[in-house]
């Protein structure tokens, strides 16, 4: 049962962010330069510290969001809104100031509790687009993407926090955009 919570989890995340690009090249979707760049700093963190922990079921969600992060960070340079506000800097600080606590320590779970973090920080942002402009996203990327973490979180088959704390967190971000996008 796991493998298939994995694929399914996997299928959904690779189908999201194609459903992403098609509104963001339609300019049904701007995201958020800043947002886009931290994360795609951050997925990448994620993935190396899920790789070197040897977890086989969330880097595989990681993997494909750092795929994703290079693509709509890439659209979101000329297709998206924002980038030098206050708070975009202090997210951008922050992300990077996760990145370094992994690099220094070499923790890979460290590593993980930092990038969720610095995800998080670097999706205020975002949050805050999105509250202010809900039409600037799509429900359908980020529903996508809210199964997917809760299809990893299924898959786990011990329930430790190295093991549950990215998937828990995707889903949780995930749902607060849908929400925020449907308000």
């Amino acid at each position: 049962m796991q493998t298939i919570f994995i694929v399914i989890s996997s299928i959904l995340a690779i189908v999201s962010p194609i459903i992403y690009t098609r509104s963001i090249l339609k300019g049904e979707a701007k995201p958020h330069r800043t947002t886009r760049f931290v994360l795609l700093l951050i997925t990448t963190l994620s993935t190396a510290s899920l790789i070197a922990q040897h977890n086989t079921v969330a880097v595989w969600l990681a993997g494909i969001s750092t795929l994703q992060a290079i693509v709509i960070f890439y659209l979101s340079i000329k297709r998206g809104m924002g980038g030098w506000s206050r708070s975009d800097i202090s997210c951008l600080v922050v992300a990077l100031f996760g990145i370094i606590i992994w690099r220094t320590t070499n923790n890979p779970l460290l590593g993980l509790y930092f990038s969720i973090l610095a995800d998080f920080t670097g999706m205020v942002p975002a949050l805050i687009k999105t509250y202010k402009f809900p039409h600037t996203e799509i429900f359908w990327f980020y529903i996508l993407d809210t199964v997917a973490g809760l299809f990893t979180l299924l898959a786990v088959n011990s329930f430790t926090p190295e093991q549950v704390a990215y998937p828990i967190y995707i889903f949780l971000i995930n749902l607060t955009m849908t929400i925020l996008i449907l308000r």
